[in-house]
């Protein structure tokens, strides 16, 4: 009789302990915006969250087709009514992107600036993959930046909208990506997910936790091989990278990248990559980029204009620069990196 309510004991703990263990993490995968996107969601049955990733999917294919500039679409049909100067009616699913893209090319101080399609086009970075493209005529880059195009050349009035400048050509690649996952993720909500990692060619939003533990995100190396550092997320967070890793071209001997400086009309120069941890993917995303072309002279001046927490800058000398904040945060592969500390991006507590 004792080992036979041994035996029982052992198999209601057991069962206790079946009851509490986590269904495992569920991961997907699926191509949007021109790169591949990754979802892991965890806590729900795998049935469950293979249906909320199928949802997903669905929805960032409609932004896909409502966001592209170039294709036939709600943005490309904005591109082209605003070379007339006339006025129209920005359809709903671009005029979101617009007003928010307005505020984040204000507080960069114009570095991030999604009005300059006409020369993302010139330089063929319009396209996935821009391997054996050539720089534009010096005369295109003067032209085009004679014209000045930015965001305030935009006039909006309820839902009629006009542009004073025929040069804007709307391009929303450097923030589309993250106002995206921002949308994604509360739709993921909507549908009783609750832990998840929405993971777009690197630059993601993670939520909640992995089966009670931090989500561990990798940041890429700038020479686009192996790891910099790991950070690991705390509640809901995103964490976006831009690098001069991702596409590029090399002509005559000399590379080009995509982030193109409003300024001077060529590539940024100065950086390697910027890492930026925001609550909000849609601001990470753009501020992003606004560093990547600010540099190393001027992150921190508009880093604190973007209210941003966290950033990492790598320099084209391979200097790191970050504030204590992301200091205390990233956990570095290599202790022999050279670290330029900023004063805090926001007051310390206390102080």
């Amino acid at each position: 009789m004792k080992h036979l309510a041994s035996v029982v004991w052992l198999l209601a703990l057991l069962l206790l302990a079946g009851c509490d263990t986590q269904p495992p993490v569920y991961k997907g995968q699926f191509l949007a915006f021109g790169t591949l996107v990754d979802i892991s969601i965890a806590g729900l049955p795998t049935r469950e969250a293979r249906a909320a990733t199928d949802v997903i999917e669905d929805d960032f294919k409609r932004m896909h087709r409502a966001w592209h500039a170039w294709d036939p679409g709600p943005l490309g049909r904005i591109n082209r009514l605003i070379q007339t100067g006339e006025t129209f009616a920005a359809p709903p699913s671009v005029l979101p992107l617009i007003v928010r893209g307005a505020e984040l090319s204000e507080k960069s101080d114009g570095l991030f600036n999604p009005a300059i399609g006409q020369l993302i086009d010139a330089w063929g970075f319009h396209n996935n993959d821009p391997s054996g493209h050539r720089p534009p005529p010096q005369e295109t880059i003067d032209r085009l930046l004679a014209a000045a195009p930015k965001m305030s050349d935009l006039h909006l009035d309820g839902i009629r909208m006009r542009s004073s400048n025929p040069a804007v050509q709307l391009d929303f690649g450097a923030f589309g990506k993250g106002y995206g996952i921002d949308l994604a993720v509360e739709h993921l909500k909507e549908l009783g997910v609750q832990n998840t990692i929405l993971n777009a060619g690197g630059d993601l939003r993670a939520i909640g936790s992995k089966n009670g533990e931090p989500w561990r995100i990798a940041i890429r190396h700038p020479s686009g091989e192996g790891v910099l550092g790991i950070i690991r997320t705390s509640g809901s967070e995103s964490i976006f990278t831009s690098g001069d890793y991702e596409r590029n071209f090399t002509w005559e001997g000399k590379r080009y990248h995509h982030i193109i400086d409003p300024r001077t009309g060529y590539p940024a120069v100065g950086t390697r990559s910027v890492t930026v941890i925001d609550d909000n993917a849609t601001t990470a995303d753009a501020a992003a980029t606004a560093l990547f072309i600010a540099g190393p002279s001027r992150w921190y001046e508009i880093a604190r204009r973007m209210g941003v927490d966290y950033v990492l800058l790598v320099d084209t000398d391979g200097n790191l620069h970050m504030n204590p904040a992301m200091q205390e945060r990233v956990e570095l592969t290599d202790a022999g990196y050279s670290i330029q500390l900023s004063p805090p991006l926001k007051p310390e507590p206390g102080r």
